[in-house]
């Protein structure tokens, strides 16, 4: 069992940057891919990024380059570092739990309430 809290979100211009945490509790965080989705309003949810317990990282191709997510299992503890944002970033972000790697959401059990970006232009 693994329960989520993500933070960081607010609302910045275009070109500005944000980092997202997602807190985790429970004792078997480390063995857990973590991933980040986003939600924009009247869209599907979207896959942004993932890392697995040994680092190994993925992106959404419309982030490569701008974001970069990284984890601190000591601390129990994912960011997701957002630069050079755009309006097209906006959404509302949760960070899950999986025991794969993957790219669709319905592979992570364990999700959190989700933290709103807002890039204005």
């Amino acid at each position: 069992q693994v329960q989520l809290v993500e933070s960081g979100g607010g609302l910045v211009q275009a070109g500005d940057s944000l980092r997202l945490s997602c807190a985790a509790s429970g004792r078997t965080f480390s063995t857990y891919v973590i991933g980040w989705f986003r939600q924009a309003q009247g869209k599907e949810r979207e896959y942004v990024a993932s890392i697995t317990w040994k680092g190994s990282t993925t992106y959404v191709d419309s982030v490569k380059g701008r974001f970069t997510i990284s984890r601190d299992n000591a601390r129990s503890a994912v960011y997701l570092q957002m630069n050079s944002l755009k309006p097209e970033d906006t959404a509302v972000y949760y960070c899950a739990a999986g025991r794969l790697g993957s790219r669709n959401p319905e592979l992570y059990g364990f999700w959190g309430q989700g933290t709103q970006v807002t890039v204005s232009s």
